[in-house]
């Protein structure tokens, strides 16, 4: 067993539902976990959602239509489970990654509105995925270098009537993660 890491990069980008898509600098966020060799030779990584950072969607972060997200419009992301496997001799890595996307909203000092958390589940990939609305290829993490993963997921509704209505939920969302995969120590299985 042996420790890795998974940071996230800047050339991320989200979309949900008939949005067009959100750019997203995610640089600096982090998952460190644990890695295992399987009998396959691939290798079997677990990140703990306490250990996995990702960072918020703000202006600071995050352009739509080319400009950034207005002041007080903040989304944040808590992880709940991330883990998959990577094939060393071909980069080919699959996460199964499940968080709550919490919108919230401030208008001046007092007024701020928190929506029913977001639930995704999806499989990140760094192989080609396609769905009904959506179809994009990942880039897979070899000779060091960054990789992509790829990922599409169903949002349910939340339940609160108007803020469904909005993102037109239940609909697809993908996700676009740049990415940056380090294994430390051995893996002797």
């Amino acid at each position: 067993m042996a420790e890795c890491q998974l940071t996230t990069l800047a050339g991320c980008e989200l979309v949900i539902g008939r949005y067009p898509r959100f750019l997203y600098n995610a640089r600096g966020g982090s998952a460190v976990g644990e890695a295992k060799r399987m009998d396959s030779d691939a290798i079997k990584l677990s990140f703990a959602a306490e250990t996995t950072a990702i960072p918020a969607l703000s202006g600071r972060t995050a352009r739509f239509l080319g400009l950034p997200l207005p002041p007080g419009l903040c989304v944040q992301i808590h992880p709940i489970r991330l883990d998959g496997t990577l094939e060393p001799a071909t980069g080919q890595l699959e996460l199964e990654f499940c968080a709550q996307f919490r919108f919230q909203a401030g208008f001046g000092p007092s007024l701020r509105y928190c929506a029913p958390d977001l639930m995704v589940n999806t499989r990140l990939s760094t192989e080609t995925i396609k769905s009904q609305r959506h179809r994009r290829q990942g880039i897979r993490l070899q000779d060091g270098n960054p990789g992509m993963l790829v990922g599409t997921a169903l949002i349910e509704p939340t339940g609160e009537a108007w803020f469904d209505r909005f993102l037109g939920l239940p609909d697809e969302a993908l996700a676009v993660l740049e990415c940056q995969l380090s294994l430390a120590g051995g893996l002797d299985g």
